[in-house]
């Protein structure tokens, strides 16, 4: 076998720590994507079984099953639009995975909310409100800026649905930060 699947990769430094562990293990690789290892030669499967062992205290999983690399390929599908500069979706979640995937929205929503106890949905608000979170942190945008570039109708609507995920609303969310951040410096 030349690829992989590994569960849990959900940014670009997940994608250096696998690619730095595979290269210090003395693999050669073409390319490392979200959830995907392509290697330049078959490996065995012992080979396998060494890249389990350094991954699983890594945070990484090898999947085995169809049904659970298709959901890592919805969950890394949603990530990489959520992570997008400008999440400029002109279509539907629906039409976007469909088309990225090759399958049926019907089919995929299916399997994920029986493998992962959520919907499609719920996991691509969850993605967008951790990213909205990153970019309060960062204090680099406005709330309006940052509606738009996560795709939302409106601040409010942005404001609403990160309150209903967090349980904060987005200014006491950064305020709380700040008076972390003063507390650590003061230290």
């Amino acid at each position: 076998m030349k690829t992989l699947r590994i569960k849990n990769m959900v940014c670009p430094r997940c994608i250096m720590v696998v690619e730095k562990t595979l290269e210090d293990m003395g693999f050669e690789i073409n390319d490392v994507e979200l959830g995907l290892v392509e290697f330049h030669e078959p490996i065995t499967l012992e080979d396998k079984a060494a890249i389990e062992k350094k991954m699983i205290p890594l945070g990484f999983e090898i999947l085995e099953d169809k049904k659970s690399m298709l959901v890592e390929r919805i969950k890394n599908a949603i990530i990489e639009l959520v992570s997008k500069d400008v999440n400029d979706l002109k279509i539907t979640l629906s039409e976007y995975l469909s088309s990225k995937l090759q399958m049926e929205y019907k089919a995929l929503s299916k399997l994920f909310s029986t493998q992962e106890s959520q919907t499609i949905e719920q996991y691509y608000i969850l993605q967008k409100i951790e990213k909205v979170k990153e970019l309060l942190v960062y204090d680099e945008l406005n709330l309006s800026e940052i509606a738009y570039k996560m795709n939302y109708s409106s601040v409010a609507h942005l404001s609403n649905q990160f309150k209903k995920v967090t349980g904060l609303s987005p200014s006491h969310f950064k305020e709380i930060k700040a008076n972390k951040d003063e507390i650590i410096n003061q230290l």
